[in-house]
Formats: structure tokens, sequence, C-alpha cells
């Protein structure tokens, strides 16, 4: 077993047209809905699949979950969904990857900020001030998931949609 791969994906660009949806209820918006596919494709680009797919349960999550799930043929079926992720923040997430079993060398999680973007910044150190929406970070952990330590990992990429629409 080599070093783990956790993979923090932020939900996509959720609408808010619909007044009357709680906010675990809201869709993808248009953008939304172009730039999953779009950051799916950049994941399958890099060659990275998860061995484990965690997504929030809350459906632009969810929505979020099976567009990349769909660009990098990953079976929407799956995906395990948790309640407990539905803005998790950085202990809580923390406490989620560390119980992840060994045998996972690639994680993926889709989540929320400002859990995301704190955890990131926590492992790492880099600094990253805010994951945009449907914004990709590649954090590369140590041999076990329960030696996941705030300073103890290394990024290893940070991706974006602004960073490929227009090129």
């Amino acid at each position: 077993m080599g070093k783990k791969l956790l993979v923090l994906i932020r939900h996509a660009k959720s609408s808010w047209s619909d007044q009357t949806l709680s906010d675990y209820e809201r869709p993808l918006n248009k953008r939304g809905k172009n730039d999953a596919p779009l950051m799916g494709e950049v994941l399958r680009k890099k060659g990275i699949t998860p061995d484990l797919f965690l997504s929030s349960s809350a459906k632009r999550a969810k929505k979020t979950a099976k567009h990349i799930a769909a660009a990098i043929e990953y079976p929407f079926e799956s995906i395990v969904f948790n309640r407990e992720l539905y803005l998790a923040g950085e202990e809580k997430l923390f406490d989620v990857i560390s119980k992840t079993d060994d045998a996972v060398e690639v994680l993926f999680l889709v989540g929320h900020n400002y859990g995301l973007t704190d955890l990131a910044d926590s492992l790492t150190g880099a600094d990253i001030e805010n994951v945009p929406t449907t914004g990709i970070v590649g954090i590369e952990i140590g041999e076990s998931w329960l030696s996941i330590r705030p300073g103890k990992a290394q990024l290893q990429f940070f991706d974006y949609p602004k960073k490929y629409i227009g090129q």
C-alpha cells in the first residue's frame, strides 16, 4: 500500500430560484449542470478513479456526484450518500475520513463549504481560502486514513471550472 489520495469535491452551483425548497433540497442551476460534467472530465483526464466515493446526501451534492461519476465511468449506485456530510465541518470530515478502510487507496468526497476549504487548508497548509463550487482538491495523505493530521498532507492539485472555461 502506498500513499492515499483524498479528492475533495465541492458541490456544483445550486439554484436559489424556488424559495419554498429547503437548503437540503436545492437543485443544481444551469451553471452547476455544466460545471459538474466538466470537472468530471478533468478527473477522467488525470486518470483518477475512486475506490470509495462518498457524498453528502443533499440534492445538489448528489447531482454533482452523479455527473462526476458519469464522466469517470464510475457506477452511480456505488456512491455512498451520507447525511452526516451535509454541511459537515472540518472535525466531522476528519472523523468520516479517518474511519475509511485502508484497502481504499483513492477516496472521493463531495461536500460543502466551509468544511471542505477548512479541511484542505488544515491538512496541507495551502491557504486556499475558498474552494469554489465544483472545485476539486487532491490531497496526498500518509499510508493510512487513520494517519490523517493537520499539516501532514501534500496538496497534489486544485482545480475549478474557471481554470478550464474558455480554453
